[in-house]
């Protein structure tokens, strides 16, 4: 896994539309609002539409007949979801659900196939936040095989601080649940190794924001 020294947002985070990228692509579709905790997304789905947060979060999971949910990511402002299922037409692979009130720029199949073909910087952005997608996949993998619990969270944890001011920082406001349906681990044990963490100074909670103050143990 990436040390303090190298980990930046461009190592940890699916790259963002710029200020202009957002407002061009918003032009070919229409601005709507959601309430908290609105499902934008089944999994199963058609698909098509494409959607570009421009405020507030959503999580992406997936979940088994008995509820069980796995936690794949939590995306905010200038990122999006939905390209994937549009460009090989397949069904929706994942579900998404509004963490707080949020405004998106939602796109039909059609328009957003129009503004790839017009705007090659923007389809090209995509593709390279895309191979992005698959190199973290991969490393999710690769750390679910062959870590340990405790190995699982430091290498999550890791892989999504970025660097703001000198400090590696986690920009999603994470429960503990959300990191045990991250990991495959129950609540009662992520707790109890966040504290570890924190006890032992690796990590610390500010303004429900965890700061990395070091290169986490047992990480990849």
């Amino acid at each position: 896994m990436h040390g303090h020294q190298t980990m930046t947002s461009e190592d940890s985070s699916f790259p963002r539309l710029s200020q202009e990228q957002l407002t061009l692509v918003s032009s070919y579709g229409v601005i709507r609002k959601y309430a908290k905790n609105t499902i934008l997304v089944s999994e199963g789905d058609p698909s098509e539409l494409f959607y570009l947060i421009l405020k507030g979060q959503v999580k992406a999971f997936v979940s088994d007949d008995n509820g069980k949910e796995v936690l794949l990511n939590i995306q905010g402002p200038g990122e999006y979801f939905g390209e994937i299922a549009i460009i090989d037409t397949a069904p929706r692979s994942a579900s998404i659900m509004t963490l707080e009130p949020c405004q998106m720029a939602v796109v039909a199949k059609g328009e957003f196939e129009r503004c790839l073909a017009e705007h090659p910087d923007i389809a090209l952005g995509m593709i390279r936040s895309l191979v992005k997608r698959i190199r973290t996949l991969t490393d999710q993998v690769k750390g679910l095989a062959l870590l340990d619990v405790y190995g699982r969270i430091a290498h999550t944890l890791s892989g999504m601080a970025c660097e703001q001011n000198g400090q590696l920082i986690i920009e999603q406001r994470l429960t503990h649940q959300d990191i045990a349906n991250m990991v495959g681990a129950s609540r009662e044990m992520v707790s109890r190794i966040m504290k570890e963490l924190q006890t032992d100074g690796y990590l610390r909670i500010e303004d429900r924001q965890i700061i990395l103050a070091k290169k986490l143990p047992g990480s990849l």
